[in-house]
C-alpha cells in the first residue's frame, strides 16, 4: 500500500509493445518467467552502478565510520508494488531497534544490502524486464494464471533452473560477491547471511553460495555461508519459496508450513511467526527506541486504540468509517467500488432519516493512480450531503488510516491481510491473483474476519450490511470479526523473526574470527 512510485508510469505503451513477444519469449526461455510472482522493472545504467543500497541501517553507517564491528545481512528481493521490499525494509528497522533497545543481547549493528536482484543484475529480457510483463499478467489475469500453473509443474520449475543458472549465474554471482558496506567495490568481504524475501531468489543463490564457499569447486554442496527464506505470502505460496537446502525457512501459517513440508523442507528447519510488516504495525505502533520502562509504553500506547483521537489527528469526523485502498498503484477497480460504496451509504442515510449531518464516511486511498484520484473528487463526483468522502493518493500512514476504520475494501494481497488483523480491521477482498493470493481468501474466512466478494454490487451490500447489523448477545457482526483479527493478529512477528536473523549473523562471525 505504501509502495514507491512505480518508475514505469507509461507501462501501457511499454506493455503493448512486449506482449506480442510475451509467449514467445516465455517458451524460447524455458518458462523462465513462469514463476515471476514480482515482476521488476529495468534500471538504466547510472541506476544499476548504484544499486537500491541507500536503505540501510543508519546506526550500522555510523558505526562503520567510527571503526566499530559490524554485522552484514545481504537481503535478496524483487519490487513488485512494494509487498517484497517493505519485508526487507521492515527486518532491516528490526535489526536497528533490536540493537537499541536490547543491547546486551544484540551488541553489533547490523548492516542490511537489500538488493533487486533481477532489476540490478538479470542479464537480458525477461530477467531485467519484468515490470512491463507483471503488468500485462496483472491485468489479464489468464495470463498470470497460465505462467503461475505451468511454472509451480515439475517442468516448469526445472526448465526455470537450468535457465536462470545458465543465464544468470555469472551477475548473481557479482551480486552476492559485492562488499555489502560498499557495492561499488569488490573488496573480497561478502555478506555473514543471506535472506531471500522473494521465491525466485532460493534455488540459484544456494547454488553461488556452494560455488563461493568452494572456491568454486562445487554448486552442489559445500556451503557455509547461513541462507534463510524469510515467505512474504500467507494463505498460499508458489513452491519456488520452498528449499530444503536452506538453513531456515519462516513461515507465516499453518497452511504454508505444510507446503513446505511437502517440498522436503524439514519440520526443524521450520520457524512460524507471522509475516514481516512494516514498524506502524509492531505491537499497535509503539516506539521500541525508547526506553521499555512501563511508564513510558502506558504513556507511548495512549491514544493507539482509541479511533476518536486516531480520526481526529486524521481530519476525519467520528462515525462510522469505511476504507477502501487499490494498493500502490492504486489498481482493482477502486473508481467503481468507492461509487457503488458510496450510493449504498447514502442510501442507508436515508433510511435513517438523520439530517443532522453525515453519518458515515468513506475514506478511499487510491495510491499512484492519479487518475482514480481525480475521477472521484470534486468536481468530476458529487458525494450526498450524508456521507463524508476524503479521498487520497499516495499515503505513508495506512496503519493510521486502519485503525481509524472499522471495514477494509481490498485486493487480497498478504500483507494489507496481515497488518488489517493487527488493527482488528474486518476485510471485504474485492480481488485476488490467481495462484499466491487466492490461499489468502480462505485464510480471512476460516479465521472469521471477512468475506469475498467479486462484485462492486456485492461489495456495497455487504457494506450495507455490516455497518447496518444489530448488536446481540456477542455484539454486531463488526464487533465480532474484529475481536476474530486480533486473534489472528501477529504483532511481534517481525521482531520475532528478526531476532532469530540476529543470533544467527552473531554466529556466523564468530565461526569467521575462528577461521
Amino acid at each position: 500500500l505504501d509502495a514507491p512510485p512505480s518508475p514505469t508510469q507509461n507501462h501501457r505503451s511499454t506493455a503493448m509493445k512486449l506482449v506480442k513477444s510475451t509467449t514467445a519469449g516465455l517458451l524460447s526461455l524455458g518458462f523462465a518467467a513462469t514463476n515471476t510472482l514480482a515482476f521488476q522493472p529495468a534500471l538504466t545504467n547510472l541506476q544499476r552502478q548504484t544499486p537500491h543500497t541507500t536503505l540501510s541501517i543508519p546506526t550500522s553507517l555510523d558505526a562503520v565510520k567510527d571503526g566499530q564491528e559490524v554485522a552484514t545481512i545481504q537481503i535478496l528481493m524483487s519490487d513488485t508494488g512494494g509487498g517484497h521490499r517493505a519485508s526487507a525494509n521492515a527486518l532491516r528497522d528490526a535489526f536497528n531497534v533490536l540493537h537499541e533497545t536490547e543491547p546486551n543481547r544484540f551488541p553489533l549493528p547490523i548492516h542490511c544490502d537489500i538488493v533487486d536482484i533481477y532489476t540490478d543484475y538479470g542479464p537480458f529480457f525477461p530477467y531485467n524486464q519484468y515490470v512491463p510483463l507483471y503488468k500485462i499478467m496483472a491485468e489479464y489475469t489468464f495470463l498470470w494464471k497460465w505462467t503461475y500453473e505451468i511454472g509451480a509443474t515439475p517442468i516448469g520449475m526445472w526448465l526455470n533452473d537450468f535457465f536462470s543458472e545458465l543465464w544468470c549465474f555469472d551477475p548473481f554471482k557479482e551480486c552476492m560477491s559485492r562488499d555489502p558496506l560498499n557495492p561499488e567495490k569488490q573488496s573480497g568481504e561478502r555478506a555473514d547471511l543471506v535472506v531471500s524475501v522473494h521465491p525466485l531468489c532460493q534455488a540459484l543463490p544456494l547454488k553461488i553460495l556452494n560455488s563461493l564457499d568452494t572456491n568454486g569447486a562445487s554448486r552442489k554442496e559445500g556451503r557455509t555461508t547461513p541462507f534463510v527464506t524469510v515467505v512474504t505470502d500467507l494463505g498460499g505460496a508458489h513452491p519456488t519459496w520452498f528449499n530444503a537446502g536452506v538453513d531456515k525457512c519462516f513461515v507465516p501459517s499453518t497452511v504454508l508450513r505444510e507446503a513446505a513440508m511437502r517440498r522436503g523442507v524439514k519440520d526443524e528447519q521450520i520457524v512460524q511467526y507471522g509475516l514481516p510488516i512494516r514498524r506502524g504495525f509492531w505491537r499497535f505502533g509503539a516506539d521500541y527506541s525508547q526506553s521499555s520502562t512501563v511508564e513510558n509504553e502506558a504513556e507511548e500506547m495512549k491514544g493507539v486504540h482509541h479511533k476518536p483521537t486516531i480520526r481526529d489527528q486524521l481530519g476525519l469526523l467520528d462515525i462510522p468509517t469505511v476504507l477502501i485502498v487499490g494498493g500502490g498503484d492504486g489498481m482493482g477497480g477502486i473508481v467503481s467500488q468507492a461509487k457503488a460504496v458510496g450510493e449504498k451509504l447514502q442510501a442507508l442515510a436515508s433510511k435513517r432519516g438523520d439530517k443532522d449531518g453525515p453519518v458515515s464516511q468513506m475514506v478511499v486511498v487510491c495510491g499512484n493512480n492519479k487518475a482514480a484520484q481525480m475521477s472521484l473528487s470534486p468536481p468530476e463526483t458529487k458525494w450526498g450531503s450524508d456521507i463524508a468522502v476524503n479521498v487520497q493518493g499516495f499515503v505513508n500512514n495506512m496503519d493510521e488510516y486502519m485503525r481509524a476504520s472499522d471495514i477494509l475494501v481490498t485486493k487480497a494481497g498478504p500483507g494489507t491481510i496481515a497488518e488489517a488483523s493487527i488493527c482488528g480491521l474486518p476485510c471485504i477482498l474485492s480481488s485476488f491473483l490467481p495462484g499466491q493470493e487466492e490461499g489468502n481468501v480462505p485464510y480471512v474466512e476460516e479465521n472469521g474476519f471477512g468475506c469475498y466478494r467479486g462484485s462492486v454490487e456485492g461489495i456495497a451490500e455487504t457494506v450495507e450490511s455490516w455497518l447496518g447489523s444489530a448488536k446481540d448477545i456477542d455484539g454486531s457482526v463488526l464487533e465480532q470479526m474484529r475481536d476474530c483479527a486480533l486473534r489472528a493478529a501477529r504483532p511481534d512477528a517481525t521482531l520475532d523473526i528478526a531476532r532469530d536473523l540476529a543470533d544467527m549473523v552473531y554466529k556466523r562471525r564468530e565461526e569467521l574470527k575462528k577461521l
